[in-house]
């Protein structure tokens, strides 16, 4: 099943002058800059709905959904990219960029895309791991010594204090990294004394440590859990990011320029925005909708970070993002380019959370509930138990900011979701686009 490669035969015949079908869109009418816009932010080539068992007047209601939203003041905008066997049959964009200023949104907007990052981390430690410089079962401290003799936190009742500390009883490894399973829990995910001990997220250590500073602080802090024992969301694909810069000898933005962004035409991924691009970086709005209280992510990463956090800091587009999805959805490769070997991606594709894991993946996104969790992201096990629509193998990891991603296997189905919504309200709209696209499919 070459679905990317269609894809890409799909854009050939766009170049050609062949007819390319797509939906006429509303867009706000009081613009006052104009978009800085680039090749990548053109338009993919459409194909008819129908030709791929979608239907054209269901697909209708997400513009209904999506601009009564945007009108309501919930959402400043979206960018919506849908794709079935291997034909990009949705590509709109909707509301603004920068909903002060009056600027459109448009295909090429770049966002902030959180968690959406850990996926390509792992990606990235996985051709380390194809090339034989690293064994996903490594321990961390084979990389870094100062994470051989780790301590596990205990704790009284209410988890307010730290009476006494064990040995972890063996140590963490790459694995755990991948899996939540490290015991490196996020700071900003939890009320209990070991928690206040950590940094808050990924994004929040980029302005104020080093990488080598980040490294030597986790080290130093007790884990919550033993290794293995318990998937928390933490800071694993952030060390994950750290040993593929130690192994690999560059930043982690430079590897993933050379093994997967540049290879797979994402032009507009990457940890810093350069100043020609930074007009097309997407504003949340200032106020949450909901509580009335200020809301903020990651500001324009015109000047480079002072560690490339391989848990939360690229910015992407829609289209980019979209390639790599494709990629992982055809087992390694897009169209001619191959990323991964077909079994490396069925792998890291598979729940890898044995029956002894306690799953807290609700807690870090009830949307998620009941998954399981291959390397990197979250994949649908079961039929029928999770609060999204979608198959068994099912699989994607969303982000902090509101923006969202998964691949569907058996339906041949690739979305992408770009939108800010960094509060509680993200997870209104991964179940509402989920419904949105799931009922339009008809054959």
């Amino acid at each position: 099943m070459r679905l990317a490669h269609g894809l890409c035969a799909a854009i050939a015949a766009s170049m050609m002058g062949f007819p390319v079908y797509a939906q006429v869109m509303s867009q706000p009418t009081n613009t006052d800059k104009p978009a800085n816009v680039s090749a990548n932010s053109d338009p993919l080539p459409h194909a008819k709905p129908e030709e791929v068992g979608l239907s054209t007047e269901r697909l209708g209601e997400i513009a209904k959904v999506l601009n009564a939203d945007i009108a309501r003041g919930r959402l400043p905008g979206a960018v919506i990219a849908i794709a079935r066997k291997g034909k990009l049959v949705y590509f709109e964009a909707f509301g603004f960029r920068d909903k002060a200023a009056g600027v459109a949104m448009t295909k090429d907007t770049i966002f902030n895309v959180a968690s959406m990052t850990k996926p390509m981390t792992t990606v990235a430690a996985l051709t380390l791991y194809e090339r034989g410089k690293l064994v996903i079962d490594d321990p961390l401290s084979a990389y870094f010594p100062q994470f051989a003799n780790m301590q596990v936190a205990t704790l009284d009742e209410k988890g307010e204090t730290i009476t006494g500390k064990v040995p972890a009883k063996r140590q963490i490894t790459l694995r755990d990294l991948m899996t939540h399973t490290s015991g490196l829990i996020y700071g900003g995910r939890g009320t209990t004394a070991v928690h206040k001990l950590y940094p808050g997220g990924s994004s929040t250590m980029v302005t104020s440590m080093t990488g080598t500073e980040f490294i030597d602080k986790l080290a130093s802090l007790p884990l919550l859990y033993q290794p293995g024992a318990v998937w928390d969301y933490g800071f694993g694909l952030d060390m994950l990011g750290q040993v593929v810069e130690k192994v690999s000898g560059e930043t982690l933005g430079h590897y993933f320029e050379d093994n997967i962004t540049k290879p797979l035409g994402m032009t507009d991924t990457g940890f810093f925005i350069p100043p020609e691009k930074a007009e097309r970086y997407a504003k949340v709005l200032p106020i949450d909708p909901d509580t009335g209280k200020p809301q903020e992510i990651l500001p324009v990463a015109t000047q480079p970070m002072k560690f490339e956090c391989g848990g939360g800091c690229l910015s992407s587009t829609a289209s980019d993002y979209m390639r790599f999805a494709l990629m992982l959805l055809n087992k390694g490769a897009y169209g001619e380019t191959r990323i991964l070997g077909r079994k490396t991606a069925e792998y890291m594709l598979t729940n890898q959370l044995g029956p002894d894991v306690k799953n807290l993946i609700a807690n870090a996104d009830p949307t998620r509930a009941d998954y399981g969790f291959g390397l990197g992201l979250a994949v649908r096990t079961q039929p029928g138990v999770g609060r999204l629509m979608g198959s068994v193998g099912d699989f994607g990891w969303p982000g902090a900011s509101g923006t969202n991603w998964w691949a569907d296997p058996k339906e041949e189905l690739v979305v992408v979701f770009m939108a800010y919504s960094p509060g509680p309200l993200r997870w209104h709209y991964r179940q509402v686009i989920n419904a949105l696209v799931y009922q339009a499919l008809v054959d």
